[in-house]
């Protein structure tokens, strides 16, 4: 404990003097978000707004939580509860639907209904290990359900400044093969379009195929992308000149995405990104430690430790742009080292969402 204690102390006393120089990750104090789970981390970044569909959600999410301590009553009552609205609000909940997936919808539903009356039972007969596998059933299928409200179009703007930029307008499924093992992370482009858009570019393009862990950190990041040779970023060929990504962050219940300002330039000490540095595995965008809007190729992968980032505080969120999560394999990520090496990144699916200009 005593050497990680350390580690502690000078990563802070490093990111407030600029020490970790390949591409740093100027420190900030936002609040943490509690939710660590990359599924519910994604599942809360959707852009919709359906109340009855989230009050089920984050009940059945709670009751995680609560199986944990064997509250076994108060799980039965959140399950019980989330049933009632689904089947009172049921009409409301497809009127939040595109009509011509509502057909899917009614079956999502009807599945969703028979995994919570499995999981009253199985909270009466408190059997903690079919009730979480059970949860995650249910969890997963509310997250299917709503993103079957999304529509076809794109609902955030994005500068027009940005235009030669490619972006990827909704969420990408990747497989991210490297010398310790494969892991699987999602892409978001409903929060971080042109960031997950130059990932996916770049993944497209086979950029990151046998490039090295360029920096490992303990406990914090571990950071690869920078190609062979001098430069440190992508080249277009077409303008023979570095790419550029402008730090892109959104925060609940605004319109607007926030570009090239970190939340400490804009005095929003308080505040959590839609898509937090919450999670190991969480996926960021490095940038340059005198510039926010000249990250061009490098990430890294967050390495959540509760001592760094205690409930109310963390150092990347709003100086650092989140694009996705690992949500399979992310144990890997604890045996990788200096020197290992990114083997390949292959798109499973949603290429077709990515558009390499505005």
């Amino acid at each position: 404990m005593g050497s990680k204690r350390f580690l502690i102390a000078l990563i802070a006393i490093g990111l407030s003097l600029g020490l970790f120089c390949s591409n740093p990750l100027e420190a900030a104090l936002p609040p943490g978000n509690a939710v660590k789970d990359p599924y519910a981390i994604l599942r809360n970044a959707l852009p919709i707004d359906q109340k009855d569909l989230r009050e089920i959600q984050h009940k059945i999410e709670d009751t995680s939580d609560l199986a944990k301590g064997s509250r076994w009553p108060l799980i039965s009552k959140a399950v019980s509860s989330s049933q009632y609205r689904l089947s009172n609000r049921q009409n409301q909940i497809l009127q939040s639907i595109p009509e011509k997936k509502k057909k899917d919808a009614e079956t999502i539903i009807a599945s969703l209904k028979e995994s919570l009356e499995k999981l009253g039972e199985l909270s009466s007969s408190q059997n903690k290990i079919k009730y979480n596998n059970e949860l995650q059933l249910s969890l997963k299928q509310i997250g299917d359900l709503e993103a079957l409200m999304l529509n076809d179009q794109y609902p955030h703007s994005i500068p027009e400044e940005y235009n030669d930029l490619p972006r990827l307008l909704g969420r990408a499924n990747v497989l991210i093969s490297t010398s310790k093992g494969e892991m699987k992370a999602i892409i978001d482009g409903y929060n971080a379009p042109l960031t997950g858009g130059s990932f996916i570019d770049l993944a497209k393009k086979g950029f990151y195929n046998g490039l090295p862990i360029n920096r490992a950190e303990e406990f914090f990041v571990l950071q690869t992308g920078d190609p062979k040779g001098e430069e440190i970023g992508y080249i277009d060929p077409d303008t023979n000149k570095e790419r550029h990504v402008p730090l892109e962050i959104r925060i609940p219940g605004q319109e607007e995405t926030i570009y090239n300002n970190t939340f400490e330039e804009l005095g929003l000490y308080t505040e959590t990104p839609v898509l937090p540095f919450a999670t190991p595995g969480a996926l960021g965008w490095s940038h340059s430690a005198t510039a926010v809007d000249d990250g061009s190729s490098q990430f890294f992968f967050f390495l959540y430790d509760a001592e760094l980032n205690p409930a109310g505080r963390n150092l990347i969120d709003g100086n650092n742009a989140a694009f996705g999560y690992i949500v399979e394999g992310a144990e890997i990520l604890t045996r990788l080292e200096v020197d290992d090496q990114i083997i390949s990144i292959r798109i499973l699916d949603g290429e077709e969402r990515l558009k390499l200009h505005g």
